[in-house]
C-alpha cells in the first residue's frame, strides 16, 4: 500500500506493486473447502502478446473468478500457453536465417534445442502482460502444452484413440501451406476478397463435333482434370453426359459428367474437375469414381510427372517446358499454350475469395497427402447429446444452433503436421511400412519383434500433432489426467469456459469429445460466448487497417511517434506504412495517454453485451478513468471526514439519507450479483457506475455535508451515524467492485476497511457482498428521492438561468401535499445548504406567485422568483446572441445535408455525425425558447 492518497490518482504507483503482493501472498491459490469453482484460461500462443481480443476475453474471465473467490468458493484459474507450433517455428526458423543458418542443416535435434532456449528466455512476454492486466490466475499452476506432463498425457491420448480405432492414417485432401510445406486448420486460413480473373477455355469434344467451355480462376490445375461436369438437369448439356472430351495440353480423354453440384448460372455452366486440387471437386470425384491426379510439389510447383491414385486412367505426361514451374509461372505457360492453340476463348475480371495462411500469407492449396486423422462421428454423437440434455449450456442460448449445425456435418479432423516444434507422433513404421503406435520407443520395439517374429529396425513418424489436439485436453491434462489426481476429482469438470465464437469448432467442440471420451463427463457446466472487439468506427481490429490497440499502450500511455513506429513497423508497402501513420497522426494528434488498467477493464465490462461485438471508443476509456477519478476523490473525502478512531465510536442514529444509501446499495448488490451469474457483465458494470456516480459521489456524499460541518445543527449521534455510513457502505461498494477494478479497490480498501474494524490480506480475500433487502427503508427512500428532486429543480433554474453558484436564492414552494410540506420543513438544512438558500416560504394555492423560473417535483411548484436576482436585459441580449449563433449553425448543418453530393461521397459515419449535430443545435434552440419564455413576466 502506497501513502498516495493525498495526492490525485495515479495508476502506475499502485498498480505493479499492488500485482507483486498479491502473487507473493499466493492469494490466487484455490483454498478452504468451499464448492469449487474452475475457470480453464484459453492458453495463448507462446509467441504472442496481449492483443485487445486477449485483453477482453481475460477481464471477463477475471472477473467471474474473483466473484466467486471472494464467495467463498475454492477457486481455481488454471493458466498456461500454448506451444504454437507453426508460429514458434517460423520464428526461431527467422532467427537462423538471419545468422545465415539453415533448420535442415542444424538437424531435428539441434533446431529443437533452439527452440526450447527461445522458449526460456523470451516465451513468458504474454503472460507477464496478463499480469500488468491484473488477472489472477494460479501462476503457480501454470502450464504449457508441450511440459513433461502434458506430452505424457497427450501420447497416452493417442495411443488410447489408436487402439480404440478412432485414429487413423489416410490420403485426404487438406489445407497446405506451400511456403510452411504443412498441412494447417481451417482457422490458420484467413479468406478475403481478391481482384482475379476468370479465363474461358475451350475443350474440344473427343469426336470432333464441337467443344465445351469451361470457366477457371485456376488454370495450372488443368494438368489434373479428370472430368468436365454440367448440371444433369441443364438442357444445353444434357444430351453430352456420357461422352468425353480432348483435355488441351494433356491431349488426354475426360468424361462429361452430370452433378447436381454445378451451377448453370454460374460462368458457362460447365466446370472442371479436378480432384485432388479441390475440396469440392473431390466430394464429385468420390461420388463418381473418379481418379485423383496430384499436379504440384509440396512447395507449389509443377511435378516432373502426375502423381495417380485411382484406376482406369492415363495421365498422360507433363509438357517439359512446365516441370519445375512455380504455380503462378506455370499459369502464364498454360494460358500462353492454350492461346496459341486457339483454345482460350475469353479473359473477364473477376473477385474471388482467395485463402492465405495467416502466418506466411502464402495462397493456400488444397493438396493431396498422407495425414493422420481422428475418426469424429463416434465422438461427435454423446457431445450433441450433452448440449442437447442440458449438461452443457451455451450463454447466449443461440450458439447452440451454431454448434449443432457443425456437429451434425462434422468431417474426419487432420491432427498431423509437417513440422518439427511440436508433439511428435508416437508411431513407427517397420521395414514394410507396418505400423506401431506405441507410448514410446522401447514399447514400439516389442510390437514390431512379436509382429515380424524377431527385432528389426523401425522409424518414427516425422510429423507432429496439430496444437488444436493438445489444447483439445487441456481441461483435464492440465489437472493431471491421466494419472487420478485430487485436482481432477475436485476441479472436473470445470464451471464455465470463456471464449470467442470463432472457435466453437476448432477448440470447444473438440474439448467436448475428448473429454466426454476420457473423463466420460462433460469438460464445462457453460460455455459464455463472447463478440469480437471492433474499433470505433466498427471495423475489427486488423495491422494492414493500422488499427489495432495494444492494451499496454492504454495502460500505460505511448507517444505519438512511438505509436507510428509501432504501427507502421514490418509494413512491406511505403505505400500503406505512409496511410496508416497520416491517419494515426490524425487520430492521436497527443498519442494516448495513460489510462490505468482499472479504466480499460471497466470500459470492457461495460461494453460486454452479450453476445454481441463491441466497438471499442477510447473516449469510453477516458470516462472510466474519470470514474476511477471521481472514486478516488470521493474515498479521500470520506477519510477526511474522520480525524480519529473515535469519530466513529459512540450512539450512532441513521438519518434519512443514510438509510437511502443503504437501501440503493442493497439494490446494487442485488442487480450485480445477478447480472454476473448471468454473464450480464455489461448490466453489473451499469449497476456500479451508477450506485457510485450517481448514488454515492454526487448525492449522499453531497448529503452528508450539511451533517458533517462544524457548525451543523445535528446531534452527535447523527454525525456518527453519517461518518460510519459514509465510510461502511464505501467499504462494501469497493469490495463489490474488486472484480471489476482490482487495483483501485484494493488500494482505497486498505486505507478504508481498518477504519471500521475489518482486516485482512487483500480485498480479493474479502467476502463478496450479498444483497440484504429487509435494508431497504422505502420512507427513507421516499424523502430521500423528494429532497434530491428538490434540489436538482432548483439547481436546474441557476443552471438555466445562468445564475452564479455563490448566489443565495428565494424559494417558493405552492401546491403539493402535507407531505410535501412536512419534508420542506424536515430537510430545510439540507435544502437551504445545497441549494444556497436565502430564504424558504410557502404560497397557498390562492396567492398569484410572481414572476420565477418554475419547476414541477409531483405536484409541488418550485418557484425562484428572478426579479433582483439577475440582469433581465443582460440575459435576455445573450440570449439573442446564442440564439443567432445557432441558427447559422442550423442553416449551415441544413444546407450540407441537403446536397446529394455530400451524402452520396461522405462516409456514412461523417453524414451520421452531421445529422446528430443538427439535432443537438435543434435541442438547444429549443432550451432558449425556454429560457426566453420565462424572462417575458420580469
Amino acid at each position: 500500500m502506497t501513502d498516495t492518497l493525498d495526492r490525485p490518482f495515479a495508476p502506475a504507483e499502485i498498480e505493479t506493486q499492488c500485482y507483486t503482493r498479491w502473487e507473493a501472498h499466493g492469494l490466487f491459490q484455490p483454498e478452504g473447502d468451499g464448492t469449487p469453482y474452475c475457470i480453464m484460461l484459453p492458453p495463448p500462443n507462446v509467441t504472442g502478446t496481449l492483443h485487445m481480443g486477449h485483453a477482453f476475453q481475460d477481464t471477463l474471465m477475471d472477473i467471474l473468478t474473483r466473484v466467486h473467490r471472494m464467495r467463498g468458493e475454492r477457486t481455481l484459474w488454471q493458466p498456461g500457453t500454448d506451444h504454437a507450433g507453426i508460429a514458434t517455428q517460423m520464428l526461431v526458423e527467422r532467427q537462423l536465417i538471419q545468422e545465415g543458418g539453415d533448420r535442415q542443416q542444424m538437424g531435428r535435434s539441434a533446431f529443437l534445442e533452439r527452440v526450447w532456449q527461445w522458449r526460456h528466455e523470451s516465451g513468458g512476454h504474454i503472460t507477464r502482460q496478463m499480469r500488468r492486466l491484473g488477472t489472477s490466475c494460479d501462476w503457480s499452476r501454470e502450464r504449457f502444452t508441450l511440459d513433461s506432463g502434458l506430452s505424457h498425457a497427450v501420447t497416452e491420448a493417442f495411443v488410447r484413440l489408436h487402439d480404440k480405432g478412432l485414429i487413423y492414417r489416410g490420403k485426404r485432401l487438406v489445407n497446405w501451406d506451400p511456403v510452411l510445406r504443412t498441412a494447417v486448420s481451417d482457422l490458420e486460413v484467413i479468406s478475403e476478397e481478391e481482384q482475379g480473373f476468370l479465363w474461358h477455355i475451350r475443350y474440344p469434344l473427343s469426336d470432333g463435333s464441337g467443344s465445351l467451355v469451361v470457366a477457371t480462376t485456376r488454370p495450372e490445375t488443368l494438368l489434373g482434370d479428370v472430368a468436365v461436369a454440367v448440371h444433369p438437369a441443364d438442357p444445353r448439356y444434357a444430351a453430352l453426359i456420357g461422352k468425353t472430351l480432348r483435355l488441351p495440353i494433356m491431349d488426354r480423354e475426360i468424361p462429361i459428367i452430370g452433378d447436381a453440384y454445378v451451377d448453370p448460372e454460374f460462368g458457362s455452366g460447365c466446370v472442371k474437375i479436378t480432384p485432388a486440387h479441390d475440396f469440392n471437386d473431390y466430394q464429385v470425384g468420390q461420388r463418381h469414381g473418379l481418379a485423383l491426379l496430384n499436379v504440384f510439389t509440396p512447395d507449389a510447383r509443377i511435378r516432373d510427372t502426375l502423381e495417380v491414385f485411382g484406376d482406369n486412367i492415363i495421365a498422360g505426361n507433363i509438357p517439359a517446358a512446365l516441370c519445375g514451374l512455380d504455380r503462378y509461372a506455370a499459369r502464364k505457360q498454360i494460358l500462353a499454350l492454350l492461346e496459341a492453340e486457339n483454345l482460350l476463348e475469353r479473359t473477364a475480371a473477376h473477385k474471388l475469395m482467395v485463402p492465405r495462411g495467416d502466418r506466411s500469407q502464402a495462397v493456400i492449396e488444397p493438396y493431396l497427402t498422407d495425414q493422420w486423422y481422428v475418426k469424429v462421428a463416434p465422438l461427435a454423437e454423446p457431445a450433441i447429446r450433452a448440449v442437447e440434455e442440458g449438461r452443457i449450456r451455451f450463454v447466449p442460448e443461440n450458439w447452440n444452433k451454431t454448434y449443432f449445425d457443425w456437429m451434425h456435418r462434422i468431417e474426419d479432423w487432420c491432427i498431423s503436421r509437417q513440422l518439427w516444434w511440436g508433439h511428435q507422433i508416437p508411431a513407427w513404421y517397420g521395414p514394410d511400412g507396418k505400423i506401431f503406435v506405441a507410448r514410446h520407443e522401447e514399447e514400439a520395439h516389442t510390437k514390431a519383434a512379436r509382429h515380424y517374429g524377431m527385432p528389426v529396425v523401425l522409424e518414427r513418424d516425422p510429423d507432429v500433432l496439430d496444437t488444436w489436439f493438445s489444447s483439445a485436453l487441456w481441461p483435464f491434462t492440465t489437472l493431471g489426467w491421466p494419472e487420478k489426481t485430487p485436482d481432477l476429482a475436485q476441479f472436473y469438470p470445470t464451471s464455465v469456459l470463456v471464449t470467442g465464437f470463432d472457435i466453437i469448432f476448432f477448440w470447444v467442440a473438440r474439448m467436448i469429445m475428448l473429454g466426454l471420451c476420457f473423463m466420460d463427463d462433460v469438460p464445462f457446466h457453460e460455455v459464455y460466448v463472447h463478440g469480437l472487439v471492433r474499433d470505433a468506427e466498427g471495423q475489427k481490429m486488423s495491422k494492414s487497417k493500422g488499427n489495432v490497440l495494444d492494451p499496454i499502450d492504454l495502460i500505460d500511455g505511448i507517444s505519438l511517434e512511438d505509436l507510428v513506429a509501432k504501427r507502421t513497423r514490418g509494413l512491406m508497402q511505403p505505400q500503406m506504412a505512409a496511410k496508416i501513420e497520416k491517419a494515426t497522426r490524425k487520430e492521436f494528434a497527443d498519442g494516448i495517454p495513460a489510462f490505468g488498467t482499472d479504466a480499460l477493464r471497466f470500459t470492457f465490462a461495460a461494453l460486454a453485451t452479450q453476445g454481441r461485438d463491441i466497438t471499442f471508443d477510447l473516449k469510453r476509456v477516458e470516462g472510466n478513468r474519470n470514474f476511477c477519478n471521481k472514486l478516488w476523490n470521493a474515498s479521500r473525502f470520506a477519510l477526511m471526514q474522520i480525524q480519529n478512531q473515535a469519530a466513529l465510536e459512540g450512539e450512532r442514529e441513521l438519518l434519512a439519507p443514510e438509510r437511502w444509501i443503504i437501501g440503493r446499495l442493497q439494490h446494487c448488490e442485488a442487480a450485480v450479483n445477478s447480472a454476473i451469474d448471468q454473464y450480464r457483465f455489461a448490466d453489473a458494470a451499469h449497476a456500479l457506475y451508477q450506485f457510485f456516480w450517481n448514488d454515492y459521489c454526487d448525492w449522499y456524499i453531497e448529503l452528508t455535508k450539511p451533517v458533517l460541518r462544524s457548525d451543523s445543527p445535528f446531534t452527535s449521534a447523527q454525525q456518527c451515524g453519517t461518518r460510519n455510513t459514509l465510510l461502511r457502505v464505501l467499504e462494501a461498494g469497493l469490495r463489490l467492485l474488486h472484480p471489476v477494478m482490482p487495483f483501485l479497490s484494493e488500494e482505497l480498501w486498505q486505507r478504508i476497511a481498518p477504519m471500521i474494524g475489518k482486516t485482512g490480506d487483500s480485498i480479493a480475500l474479502a467476502a463478496y457482498p450479498v444483497a440484504d433487502l429487509s435494508r431497504i427503508d422505502a420512507q427513507a427512500d421516499g424523502d430521500t428521492e423528494w429532497l434530491i428532486a428538490v434540489i436538482r429543480a432548483i439547481r436546474s433554474v441557476r443552471g438555466e438561468m445562468d445564475i452564479a453558484p455563490s448566489k443565495a436564492l428565494p424559494l417558493l414552494l405552492q401546491g403539493g401535499n402535507a407531505s410535501d410540506r412536512q419534508r420542506a420543513e424536515q430537510y430545510a438544512p439540507w435544502l437551504f445548504a445545497l441549494s444556497r438558500l436565502a430564504s424558504l416560504e410557502w404560497l397557498d394555492d390562492e396567492t398569484e406567485a410572481p414572476p420565477a423560473a418554475l419547476q414541477l417535483v409531483g405536484e409541488l411548484r418550485v418557484l425562484v422568483p428572478l426579479a433582483g436576482v439577475i440582469d433581465v436585459a443582460a440575459e435576455r441580449a445573450r440570449l439573442a446572441k446564442e440564439r443567432q449563433r445557432l441558427e447559422q449553425e442550423h442553416a449551415k448543418a441544413t444546407a450540407k445535408l441537403g446536397q446529394e453530393s455530400f451524402r452520396s461521397r461522405a462516409p456514412a459515419e461523417i453524414v451520421a455525425k452531421e445529422e446528430e449535430r443538427l439535432h443537438e443545435i435543434d435541442a438547444a434552440l429549443l432550451q432558449l425558447g425556454e429560457q426566453a419564455q420565462r424572462l417575458e413576466h420580469l
